[in-house]
């Protein structure tokens, strides 16, 4: 799915999510002539999309979806507590059950006793620690509007990361030196894709009440007529 972020609607719709899928919207539906004139485009974090758009709407900066990044990011710490996890004494798994959403939640989002119990885990363990604190420290990079300081913060975070010793976040690492141009693109343009994850849970509601479609003609014409905003017949 394609959608205009300003205005909050549909463009255009694949049948699959792959690079040649994808390839008609920017060589069909935008054409040669209006390619250029794309100034932004957000997107999660696929390889193929981003060689799509370096390869039509040259003038576009590409920035990935803070959404996406903040999930690979839960995904560090959770997985980080799971290396935990396998550690663990019986006994000692009673006392750590269900932490995983006390790590991934924001501070702010916890009661008192979530707040209390989240204290005792980190000083608990050490792996914890440090993965709960890089997952907080790294949510500071969103503050930024000063590019400048901003890559000076995430430089910094992941030399913090890398000798936390902790693997997951390693490989988190991995994947923002790979996509770092993209990512601090953030603080000049501060775009997200996340009113794009209500219209896309709207679509795979769509598919509900018929129990499917036979073909993916058919279900991509269901969708463009729910979330397109094509103009109505005028009555006679």
């Amino acid at each position: 799915m394609v959608y205009d972020l300003e205005r909050r609607v549909l463009l255009w719709v694949g049948a699959d999510r792959t690079e040649e899928a994808v390839r008609p919207f920017f060589t069909k539906e935008m054409g040669k002539r209006r390619c250029p004139t794309l100034q932004v485009v957000c997107m999660d974090m696929w390889a193929a999309y981003a060689k799509l758009v370096r390869d039509h709407a040259v003038n576009a900066q590409i920035l990935f979806d803070r959404f996406h990044i903040v999930k690979h990011l839960n995904e560090a710490v959770d997985a980080a507590r799971r290396d935990v996890w396998r550690q663990l004494t019986t006994k000692q798994r009673v006392r750590f059950k269900g932490t995983r959403w006390l790590l991934l939640k924001n501070p702010w989002n916890l009661n008192s006793k979530q707040q209390e119990r989240l204290s005792t885990i980190v000083r608990w363990n050490s792996p914890l620690v440090r993965a709960w604190y890089l997952k907080e420290s790294f949510q500071l990079f969103w503050t930024y509007r000063q590019p400048w300081r901003a890559k000076q913060h995430l430089l910094k975070w992941m030399n913090s990361a890398m000798r936390s010793r902790l693997e997951s976040f390693k490989k988190f690492v991995g994947m923002l030196r790979s996509h770092l141009d993209g990512i601090l693109a953030w603080t000049k343009t501060r775009l997200s894709n996340g009113a794009v994850e209500g219209m896309n849970n709207k679509i795979k509601s769509i598919s509900h009440p018929s129990f499917g479609f036979r073909t993916a003609a058919n279900f991509i014409a269901a969708i463009y007529h729910c979330c397109a905003r094509l103009p109505l017949p005028v009555e006679r």
